[in-house]
């Protein structure tokens, strides 16, 4: 058996319209129109090859007590073009991001869930790091 590559990460969400507007309308990916009826409302989303799948669904893991630092908890980590515009997308939105205190080109969110998201610059990408806390 080898495992080839990442097929989806499932995030819980309580409203998946709000969901969507945070992944799909400020991180800029697109629905998957092939999500069957699973009983319960979410979306697909693609991300390259691979996928976040939306599960509005009771979350189990308080949302309070979450580490400050999204990088300190669990989070998916997105790869991203155009870092700086995503970035100044979401704090256009009220979306609070801390970039990584390790000179990396890559910063932290949360979605309105409370699900901690890292962001990647790809390379050749500036960081702006020092430019914000």
């Amino acid at each position: 058996m080898t495992t080839t590559r990442l097929h989806h990460v499932s995030v819980i969400v309580a409203d998946t319209a709000r969901a969507l507007e945070f992944y799909r309308d400020l991180l800029g990916l697109p629905v998957n129109p092939d999500r069957p009826d699973l009983g319960y409302p979410g979306a697909w989303l693609d991300v390259g090859a691979a996928q976040i799948h939306l599960l509005e669904l009771p979350n189990p893991d308080p949302v309070a007590d979450r580490p400050a630092h999204g990088g300190r908890d669990r989070h998916l980590a997105l790869s991203v073009a155009d870092f700086e515009g995503v970035l100044a997308r979401l704090e256009a939105a009220g979306v609070a991001v801390g970039r990584s205190r390790s000179g990396r080109a890559a910063a932290f969110c949360r979605d309105p869930d409370g699900n901690a998201v890292e962001l990647i610059a790809q390379p050749g990408q500036s960081s702006g790091f020092g430019s914000s806390p």
